[in-house]
């Protein structure tokens, strides 16, 4: 289950995502529930990605999704 601080972190990022992608809120977040990128790896790794910088966790969370082939 997602913790306050997780999930407020999880909206940051989200917001931060759709600005840099030029999307809304609602496509990114569907973007990474679909690859399940939100719940495996943004959740799951809160207690260190939420230690990164701004621009670092956009950059790394881009990169993971274009693996993905998701963007």
């Amino acid at each position: 289950m997602c913790k306050k601080a997780e999930m407020q972190f999880s909206v940051f990022l989200i917001h931060q995502l759709s600005q840099n992608w030029n999307m809304s809120p609602r496509e990114v977040y569907q973007i990474l529930d679909k690859t399940h990128i939100l719940d495996d790896y943004i959740i799951k790794h809160y207690d260190v990605l939420h230690t990164m910088g701004e621009q670092s966790l956009v950059e790394d969370i881009t990169e993971f999704v274009k693996e993905k082939q998701a963007v």
